[in-house]
């Protein structure tokens, strides 16, 4: 849910889940979903075999061999490796999702050496696209059994929620952008993460200790930091009203509270679907959905933003399917395309997908740490000489001091995890 990348550095904006993951068709279809971490395995029953019993009538009594007693140790035993193995996945599921969000911010610089001129159209591809292929995928799911009638017949209010708040967020961003000066749009994104964590308390009830808030504001420190680079943000915002910072930052909360529904309807979803696990495409579907049909209402105000007037929209996206397919007399400039936008839009795919399962098994919160680590290692990628991009750029040392402050802040955040895990299995 969310329109892909057109806003670079907010993590979990494109979480609908174009947000495929180099999934195979096959591996679509069949992919079953993982069951909830959090729920119990099932144990030996306790009770004893007939075996366990020998009577013996004497003195009309009956005496009974009581079975051996529970063996408590080898139950937190199977508890410890179950969340060894939990946490070896969002280990695993973390590093896929940052892999795959530096590649897609990348791979989104790289589409638009082709697509310069249609950055509207390429969001608005993305964004009206993935719908289909998400319900293709979806219908295929469901008759492979995967997904159940249960999971279809889930509340639709919370995905209408969701999408027009990502579609609000979508159009306060790129307001406010068409205002703000470049370097401060990264930095009044980092907001995100403090608004997360308010709503994730709110909403689900979380507590976080004083370390993970550390290192939440230091991983947000640190990326402004190396995103700024020693530019005098003091003086970035000066002669701008201040209705156009406070409405980017609006747009960073009413999207933070969309990415807190959605992790609200997977630990909802586990009462509703008795211990089941919801499938993600069922929220990246609908999500998705929703948030396409609030955009479209927008769609006037969107492309006045982006100076294309809405009785010339029909024809500017007619030349902006020209260009990505390389088609067309207007074709002219789009050297690299189809083949840079089309691996763009996989990528951002795969991502969205990725990003949306961590959700599903750890939280938002981390799934948005995760994405924000992949920013610095996106800008050095970005500052090498690439196809198409064979320039470069230097770095200033305040971008390895924000990259170094962004890494202790995500070991401080996962510390305290750890040891609170340590703490209830012993």
């Amino acid at each position: 849910m969310g329109l892909s990348c057109t806003s670079w550095f907010h993590p979990l904006r494109s979480l609908h889940t174009h947000n495929l993951h180099g999934l195979s068709f096959h591996s679509l279809t069949s992919m079953s979903s993982p069951q909830n971490p959090r729920s119990r395995l099932p144990f030996p029953s306790n009770s004893p075999s007939k075996k366990a019993f020998n009577f013996h009538h004497k003195n009309d009594s009956i005496q009974r061999n009581s079975p051996a007693n529970p063996s408590f140790p080898i139950r937190a035993s199977i508890e410890k490796s179950q969340v060894s193995s939990n946490t070896r996945l969002i280990i695993v599921s973390s590093a896929i999702t940052v892999t795959l969000a530096v590649a897609n911010r990348v791979l989104y610089k790289l589409a638009l050496v082709p697509m310069k001129q249609y950055p509207f159209f390429l969001a608005q591809f993305t964004t009206f696209g993935y719908v289909a292929i998400y319900f293709s995928i979806l219908y295929m799911r469901y008759r492979a059994g995967i997904v159940t009638d249960e999971m279809i017949a889930l509340p639709k209010s919370r995905f209408m929620v969701i999408g027009i708040l990502e579609a609000l967020g979508v159009a306060a961003g790129m307001s406010s952008a068409a205002m703000l000066p470049g370097p401060a749009i990264p930095i009044l994104h980092q907001t995100f993460l403090v608004w997360q964590l308010t709503f994730s308390t709110l909403i689900l009830g979380r507590r976080y200790s004083l370390n993970q808030i550390t290192g939440c504001l230091l991983v947000a420190v640190g990326v402004v930091v190396a995103v700024a680079s020693g530019s005098n943000t003091g003086q970035m915002l000066s002669g701008i009203e201040f209705v156009w910072p406070a409405l980017m930052i609006a747009s960073s909360a009413v999207q933070a509270g969309a990415s807190i529904l959605k992790e609200f309807v997977f630990v909802d979803a586990a009462t509703r679907l008795k211990g089941k696990s919801l499938d993600i495409f069922v929220v990246n579907s609908f999500g998705s959905g929703f948030q396409a049909l609030f955009v479209l209402l927008f769609l006037p105000f969107l492309s006045n933003l982006k100076g294309i007037p809405f009785a010339q929209l029909p024809s500017y996206l007619k030349s902006g399917a020209g260009c990505f397919l390389n088609i067309g007399a207007n074709a002219s400039g789009c050297d690299g395309a189809p083949l840079l936008p089309l691996l763009y839009v996989t990528t951002n795919m795969a991502f969205n997908i990725s990003l949306l399962n961590l959700v599903k098994i750890s939280s938002a919160v981390v799934s948005s740490l995760a994405a924000t680590l992949s920013v610095p290692i996106s800008i050095y990628i970005l500052s090498l000489p690439l196809p198409y991009l064979p320039e470069g750029a230097s770095l200033s040392p305040f971008f390895i001091f924000g990259s170094v402050i962004l890494v202790l802040g995500l070991i401080f955040f996962n510390i305290p995890q750890q040891a609170n895990r340590d703490s209830k299995i012993s």
